[in-house]
């Protein structure tokens, strides 16, 4: 395989433009790919504008030194039976996009000097914490009623996301009747109602890591959805996670459309509160009564909107309100040896000071020299079985920490790899501790290691456009998942939103909200039989 295998889409240049586009979508992660590949089968011609050198946001996959590795997609649920994810997945992909399962313990946590683990399949999940904590089997499942009725009122709550005021208030009783009590409330909170086991708690939130909010901070209604998602196990995709964009962009393609790479946005032009295209940096300008952002909503009306455009101003406001999620430190890890030779497993590890995980947190950010409140260690190679047939004799491990992004806003501005040898050896710091949480799990593998680096929140900003490094776009507060005004129609005609921010973190959830923003752009009579279609 050679370095450009992965770079994925079509480099731009105003040449290579078609005359005439149905949409323009701003990024090429999930959600913007989702919604461009679901017009198209609807007959729209669109174009995919990506600022990076390869397309698919955090689901894409890069190389270096003779191995690979994923950027965001670490494993995905509900993929493993024909779940409504599964068989979005599978038509979006035409069926060329598999999946290879993760071990029955599929997250391991390392919580203080105890370890505990979930296992796939509800059943199983349930039995295996009612061993870990016999004494909690009521309260374990009362736990599991909570996310089926959680699950239960998903439908009504991505519902509001796309209905109209009008639509909504007529609607109202429904939705009521369909909404949970806790969806908003703080999940700590939920969890205490349930069970005074501390360590249990901890257990249930052992993956707060997947949504960037420890769990006196968010909202259970994201923890449930999180929950739900990974029940069953975790799955990875065969080949790597780039071939997520790769094996959707033909669809795209087949209809006239195009996924261009090296393509920023400079700005989204509007007249008289009208979209009329968007002019990139290169001062093209690219014509278009329709415009989807797939950008970040701070992104969106902060950065590629006009500050005197109007209908923006409330979206600036409404802004204040709500927060970025965390930002975080990667370590990217080559072994020459295979996974099988190394024995490195098929299960994540979470590891955890202790089972206070909201107290880490503001140790952490007080103190940078305090543990980290979590480091999660992910083995790609070991979960993907096509990764030895494309890089032989090697295996990769990733390393994912918190950060906060003030530590780095000096190096802001700076181009990437010539930032300096303060910020080098800053992140390198950095590295080598993440490295010892490695090594003390696994000692075998000290000596063994033949390539590490490190990317930093301003290496997330350089290549994915998070302004402050974000993983997870806005974070999952209660306050922020209850607004009706973070939905795909904005105030802008012609203005549209999708990704992440419209609706729930992760690959899945940005995937859901590009089917929102299809629904929304092409009314629920059009995007019927397409439904019906996918879901058959």
């Amino acid at each position: 395989m050679t370095p450009s295998t992965l770079r994925i889409g079509y480099r731009y240049r105003p040449n290579r433009l078609a005359k005439k586009y149905d949409a323009l979508v701003i990024g090429s992660g999930m959600g913007g790919l989702t919604t461009a590949a679901l017009l198209s089968d609807l007959g729209w011609k669109v174009c995919v504008l990506e600022q990076h050198y390869t397309a698919g946001g955090y689901t894409h996959s890069y190389e270096r030194n003779g191995y690979e590795w994923d950027v965001g997609v670490h494993y995905i649920g509900d993929v493993g039976a024909k779940t409504r994810t599964r068989q979005m997945f599978d038509y979006l992909s035409d069926g060329a996009l598999k999946w290879a399962p993760m071990d029955a313990e599929y997250d391991r946590f390392y919580i203080g000097d105890k370890i505990y683990n979930a296992r796939a399949g509800r059943q199983e999940f349930r039995d295996n914490l009612i061993r870990q904590f016999p004494h909690e089997e009521v309260a374990i499942g009362r736990y599991l009623d909570l996310l089926t009725n959680v699950g239960d009122a998903l439908p009504a709550f991505a519902i509001r996301r796309v209905l109209g005021f009008w639509q909504r208030l007529l609607m109202s009783p429904y939705l009521w009747l369909k909404s949970s009590q806790i969806l908003f409330k703080n999940t700590y909170d939920v969890l205490s109602d349930l069970t005074d086991d501390q360590d249990l708690i901890a257990v249930l939130c052992g993956q707060w890591g997947d949504m960037g909010l420890p769990p006196k901070r968010s909202t259970f209604l994201v923890h449930a959805m999180i929950a739900r998602h990974y029940l069953y196990g975790g799955f990875y995709p065969i080949g790597g996670s780039w071939r997520i964009a790769d094996s959707i962009i033909p669809k795209i393609q087949a209809a006239g459309g195009e996924v261009f790479t090296y393509a920023r946005v400079e700005e989204i032009v509007v007249d008289d509160n009208a979209v009329t295209g968007v002019r990139m940096n290169d001062g093209h300008f690219i014509e278009c009564p329709c415009v989807i952002s797939s950008a970040g909503i701070g992104n969106t009306f902060q950065g590629l909107l006009a500050k005197d455009t109007s209908g923006a101003a409330d979206y600036t406001r409404r802004l204040e309100n709500v927060e970025p999620s965390y930002a975080h430190l990667g370590v990217y890890i080559g072994l020459q040896s295979s996974a099988e030779e190394l024995g490195l497993p098929k299960t994540n590890f979470w590891i955890y000071p202790d089972n206070d995980f909201d107290a880490a947190v503001d140790r952490f950010v007080e103190n940078e020299n305090e543990a980290f409140p979590v480091v999660y260690i992910s083995f790609p190679s070991a979960k993907d079985p096509d990764y030895a047939e494309r890089h032989p004799g090697t295996a990769t491990i990733e390393i994912v920490a918190p950060a906060p992004y003030e530590w780095f806003t000096k190096w802001r501005d700076e181009t990437w790899g010539k930032r300096g040898e303060d910020y080098e050896a800053f992140k390198n710091h950095l590295g080598e501790r993440l490295m010892e949480y490695l090594y003390d799990k696994l000692p075998e593998l000290r000596g063994q290691v033949d390539y590490y680096e490190v990317s930093t929140p301003v290496s997330t900003n350089w290549f994915g456009g998070y302004q402050r490094g974000e993983l997870y776009g806005l974070a999952h507060t209660p306050r922020r998942m209850q607004p009706t005004w973070l939905r795909p129609k904005t105030s802008i005609q012609g203005l549209w939103l999708t990704g992440q921010d419209i609706l729930t973190c992760g690959v899945t959830g940005a995937m859901m909200a590009g089917m929102l923003t299809t629904t929304s752009i092409v009314g629920v009579r059009k995007m019927a039989p397409l439904m019906k279609r996918i879901y058959s």
